[in-house]
């Protein structure tokens, strides 16, 4: 029986060793050829199309046509499921590859018909532009029909691979609107039935303005107290929930002036706020076209560096905030269509969705009342290809003229020049109306200038201290507040802590300029970490008080004090607000998306808590507190140092079908990392959120310029490049900008 057993066991080591090898053999077969030669109809002249030791394409061409038609050619090498899911994210076609899974996504997404609305602007752009769009989808399908087995995201879902459509790109541009914009429609419908379930002075009460204002020109709205709004009785026995709030999707970026560097030239900092996922976002390349050349990230689906530096100027953006959209409220005879879409589910039969739409634009029902959405991105000026022009500016003026007309989600760009100039400005689609809104319109308010882009840009050159800075806070002036509006700034400390930095020095190199990128002092936090010393002395709790008096006053890897801070600050304004969100909640809607503006009303109602029927302050603090501990055992176990902020923090980048089937991760996933950083501090990071990349350059001196990105050019995981990049980035190495000498070469030339 022995010898069975053990041949048994021999057996079945030698078929699942067998099966491996099959199945890595057939993986194998999916990874792109990096090296070659081929020919293409699709272009002019000779294409190179190289890589470094970190998978970076560097694509030389004489043409930016032919350029496009490379830099298609390595995003569909190395990313193409991920810009097939961009495409069919934002069209509501992800049901075509998932099944009825993902069909409640496709009609939240159908809501906006963006696969037409992208179909009718691009029959509008310029012939230039159709052109590169043509060319890099060219790209991308020959670079598809050159692998000998489709990629084995394909492979798992059994999907079918549909070719690249150049419209397709309009679609990737607009899923990053969604990402950056969703939020404040959302955010605009919550404060819209906060006003009509409780009053004006109510959402007035819920949005004041805070303490941490750092515009540009040092203005500042007036903080007087305002009256804490009637609670009605009803609503004060409230269960608490914890109020999610939306992810800040943002980034950091700053500038100073040559005065304040060694060199004598101007330097920029940049690095955007988004999910972290594998694969990352971002795609790093260099493209050289006759005698330009502009190094920086790609977004895998769009033919344009977004990010990066040409030598004469160096650019980049954060989300800027201004008001994107309205609510109109409409009239009981308004004039409302049905529309209706019709999904493809894979494995099932086709699903017709309808819904209203109006002359402002789609409807929504809320509380018995229709809401017709007016969004930047339904208008024509949505998008263009404007921004890959930024690859050929001189000057931050030029920079600028380009940011005029961008058809982009509007960013705050902050550029800088060889010539010594520095400025900011927005970028990307902003409507002409001249009214913007928290609160829902009436239909009388609805202004024809929805249909036009703005022509006037507040902007800021050459400022006499030398010094930009952006964090997705409010950075126009109070008077430019009026015209542009609120579109969900952040609280402001980050911006303020940033501002607070740049004048602290007088001198800056990169790696002062990294330091400030992974600055986590919890200055914001220091209030809420006295508040909760008192609770705890009041309390008599000497282990937990011990622990929060060391907390070191930052996010800091090994702090247990951090975290208390932290889930303490979160339970106090669970706690204050649980009625609204509760009320909210009845509505299919909540506090998260106005969260970040709900500090100083929570301070205001700490003072007398017994206003809103609530338990003195002592008692809710204590409470509060006691909440805290219950959550953070709930999810980090009972183990003390399972509470430091590195482990409760960690950064975890996860493939998404990792997370379906974890069997995988270990696969798939990148290395768990400790936390090193938090929200309302430069070092924005949490688990799967944070600086998507980290950019700091000036130019004229590109030798010294860095650009981290948290993971691999490649999404094949047998690929040499799947992960390379992460480590460097995880540990806060200074990563070159500029590629090193190529290790692959791929030649295409003209088809005769």
């Amino acid at each position: 029986m022995f010898k069975w057993g053990k041949r048994l066991v021999i057996t079945a080591i030698v078929i699942l060793l067998f099966a491996t090898a099959i199945i890595y053999g057939v993986l194998s077969l999916s990874l792109p050829a990096l090296d070659g030669r081929g020919s293409s109809r699709a272009i002019d002249n000779v294409v190179t199309i190289k890589r470094d030791a970190l998978g970076q394409a560097i694509i030389d061409a004489q043409s930016m046509a032919d350029a496009a038609y490379g830099l298609g050619f390595a995003h569909g090498q190395d990313r193409f499921f991920q810009m097939d899911l961009l495409r069919r994210n934002s069209a509501g076609e992800l049901s075509e590859l998932f099944g009825e899974a993902a069909l409640k996504l496709d009609k939240k997404m159908r809501f906006h018909q963006l696969r037409k609305r992208s179909e009718r602007m691009y029959a509008q752009l310029p012939a230039a532009q159709q052109l590169v769009l043509e060319r890099y989808a060219q790209g991308v399908n020959e670079a598809l029909q050159a692998q000998s087995m489709k990629s084995f995201e394909y492979l798992l879902t059994g999907a079918q691979m549909q070719p690249w459509q150049p419209v397709d790109s309009l679609l990737v541009i607009y899923s990053m609107y969604l990402d950056l914009q969703a939020s404040t429609f959302e955010r605009d419908m919550v404060l819209e039935q906060i006003e009509q379930l409780y009053s004006v002075e109510m959402r007035e009460f819920l949005t004041q303005a805070s303490e941490y204002q750092s515009a540009l020109d040092g203005s500042e709205i007036p903080r007087d107290e305002l009256a804490i709004p009637t609670l009605p009785s009803t609503a004060v026995n409230a269960q608490i929930s914890e109020i999610i709030p939306n992810e800040e999707v943002g980034s950091n970026n700053w500038a100073v002036s040559g005065e304040l560097t060694a060199s004598g030239q101007p330097m920029l900092s940049d690095d955007m706020h988004l999910g972290l996922a594998v694969p990352v976002i971002w795609y790093r390349a260099q493209l050289n076209v006759a005698d330009l050349q502009v190094t920086g990230v790609s977004l895998p689906g769009a033919p344009a560096i977004v990010v990066g530096s040409n030598n004469h100027i160096a650019w980049g953006f954060t989300n800027a905030y201004v008001d994107t959209s309205d609510w109109i409220r409409l009239n009981d005879d308004a004039d409302v269509i049905s529309e209706e879409e019709i999904i493809k589910i894979k494995g099932g039969q086709p699903y017709s969705y309808s819904f209203p739409k109006s002359d402002y634009g789609p409807v929504r029902s809320v509380n018995g009342q229709r809401y017709a959405l007016s969004w930047v991105g339904h208008y024509d000026y949505a998008l263009n290809l404007d921004l890959a022009n930024l690859a050929s500016a001189k000057s931050v003026t030029e920079a600028f003229n380009i940011a005029d007309n961008a058809g982009m989600p509007v960013q705050n760009l902050v550029v800088v020049d060889t010539q010594g100039q520095i400025g900011w400005q927005p970028m990307g689609a902003i409507a002409a109306r001249t009214n913007p809104s928290d609160a829902a319109l009436t239909e009388a308010d609805f202004q024809q200038a929805w249909f036009d882009n703005e022509p006037q840009r507040p902007r800021v050159m050459n400022p006499i201290d030398g010094r930009l800075w952006t964090g997705n806070a409010r950075v126009i002036s109070t008077q430019e507040l009026e015209r542009f509006g609120d579109g969900g700034y952040a609280l402001g400390a980050r911006q303020q802590q940033i501002r607070d930095r740049l004048f602290e020095q007088s001198q800056f190199n990169e790696q002062d300029f990294l330091a400030l990128q992974l600055d986590n002092e919890a200055r914001f936090l220091s209030k809420w970490q006295a508040l909760l010393v008192a609770t705890l002395e009041e309390q008599g709790s000497e282990h937990n008080l011990e622990l929060v008096q060391q907390w070191q006053g930052c996010a800091c890897a090994d702090s247990v004090g951090y975290t208390l801070v932290r889930y303490f600050r979160s339970a106090v304004i669970d706690t204050l607000f649980a009625s609204i969100e509760t009320q909210l909640g009845e509505h299919q809607l909540s506090l998260g998306p106005i969260r970040r503006n709900l500090e100083p009303a929570s301070w205001q109602l700490l003072e007398d808590p017994s206003v809103w029927g609530l338990a003195d302050k002592q008692t809710l603090l204590s409470k509060s507190f006691n909440l805290a501990l219950a959550r953070i055992r709930e999810r980090h176990g009972d183990d003390i140092a399972n509470w430091q902020w590195g482990k409760v923090n960690a950064m975890a980048l996860k493939h998404p079908f990792a997370k379906q089937i974890p069997q995988l991760s270990q696969w798939l996933n990148m290395p768990i990392t400790e936390g090193f950083g938090d929200s309302f501090m430069p070092a924005v990071q949490r688990p799967e959120f944070g600086a998507s990349q980290r950019f700091i350059a000036q130019p004229g001196r590109l030798e010294q310029a860095i650009m981290a990105v948290p993971g691999g050019q490649s999404a094949h995981p047998l690929s040499p490049f799947y992960r390379v990049g992460f480590e460097q980035y995880a540990t806060h190495q200074a990563t070159p900008l500029l590629p090193s000498e190529a290790t692959h070469r791929i030649e295409i030339r003209p088809a005769n």
